[in-house]
């Protein structure tokens, strides 16, 4: 790892976490971690500490959570048990204390990943409502619903770009799961990595010049680098632990994600140049 941007740890339990994400306010972060045998939403604050649960009475599994754009709302995943299957849906809260839960997108098949745009005026999530992964958008009350994607593949894990004129997403159409862009209707789209390795979880810097993601290239999973453009593909994190779901600071110069380098998985902090 590189030296000169040794990472911060921000929380020791080592309990199981993944799907971070960072207020636009730069605040706090928000994951999912599974605690006392319950799959919730929790957050800290930035520089640590003060780490809460949302949703404290909440024990139906609830994950994968996306701050607004003006960190007052949180959309999520709210998964409805049916004896060892779930009804996956789409909800939203108030961040501030879990209140106000309201439904946006009701369960027609599994219902994932969900994702506002910069502009708060619609969210991209990923459904199974046509027979595999593919990725749609509606508008914020969760109506005029818009298919991006038309593949025998699997499509997930859709960022938006800052401006709001493309969307980052997984792809495992040429075989195994790549990074791709396309523009925010679902045209153009454009691979940007090519190896028989895994990347996935593509987040854009706030700047929208480079893509952070998952690589499981150099034989463990890392945070890797990248121009926009595909070019330039750099580990960052460098080491023998397993390092995933990366977000980005709002002002661009620091990246926190999960790694299991302490033993369990926590949430770490690194500057990026």
């Amino acid at each position: 790892m590189d030296p000169h941007a040794e990472p911060v740890r921000l929380t020791k339990d080592g309990s199981y976490k993944q799907h971070l994400q960072w207020a636009p306010d730069g605040k706090r972060l928000l994951f999912t971690r599974l605690h006392e045998g319950n799959m919730g939403l929790w957050t800290i604050n930035a520089e640590g500490g003060d780490l809460k649960v949302l949703l404290p009475a909440q024990k139906t599994p609830h994950f994968d959570g996306h701050w607004s754009p003006d960190s007052k709302k949180i959309v999520f995943v709210y998964d409805i048990l049916q004896g060892t299957d779930g009804k996956l849906q789409i909800n939203t809260v108030a961040a501030a204390d879990g209140s106000d839960m309201k439904t946006l997108i009701p369960h027609t098949a599994f219902e994932e990943s969900p994702r506002w745009s910069p502009d708060g005026k619609r969210l991209v999530w990923v459904s199974t409502r046509d027979g595999n992964q593919e990725i749609y958008t509606v508008d914020a009350e969760g109506k005029d619903l818009k298919r991006l994607t038309n593949d025998i593949a699997l499509d997930n894990n859709p960022s938006w770009s800052p401006d709001g004129k493309s969307i980052a997403f997984a792809s495992n159409r040429a075989g195994n799961f790549e990074i791709y862009t396309m523009q925010a209707d679902g045209s153009k789209p454009m691979r940007l990595t090519n190896n028989t390795a895994l990347d996935y979880w593509p987040s854009w810097s706030p700047n929208g010049k480079r893509i952070a993601f998952t690589s499981n290239r150099d034989g463990n999973y890392e945070i890797y680098l990248m121009n926009a453009d595909g070019s330039d593909q750099r580990n960052l994190t460098r080491n023998k632990a397993n390092d995933n779901y990366a977000t980005w600071a709002p002002d661009g110069k620091r990246i926190a994600f999960i790694s299991n380098s302490g033993g369990g998985y926590d949430v770490y902090v690194m500057e990026v140049k």
